[in-house]
């Protein structure tokens, strides 16, 4: 959960998730629409497959992006469900150590 917390950190990469929800595009449709340097947006990309927030598929030259919103969705549930009363909470790195 936390590596999709991570990708939905940084706006660029919510704004990419907000543009594949109306459906496939190809990396460099999605780059045309951002000021930012291709291997910037290759960074950005990489951290979205890292979190499985999208499926990336070979068309051709191109690179097509997929939304994988079950994964957004299944990532935000736990995370609500995680103060719902009577929830576990985590312990820290040093309480798991002793």
């Amino acid at each position: 959960m936390s590596s999709v917390f991570k990708a939905l950190s940084d706006p660029t990469r919510r704004r990419v998730l907000q543009l594949l929800r109306q459906g496939p595009l190809s990396a460099g449709e999605i780059s045309d629409r951002f000021d930012v340097s291709k291997p910037t947006m290759s960074a950005h990309f990489a951290v979205l497959k890292e979190a499985d927030l999208v499926h990336a598929e070979k068309a051709g030259k191109s690179v097509l992006y997929h939304l994988k919103l079950s994964v957004l969705e299944e990532a935000l549930l736990g995370f609500v469900q995680s103060f719902e009363p009577g929830a576990e909470t985590p312990r820290s790195a040093e309480e798991t150590t002793q």
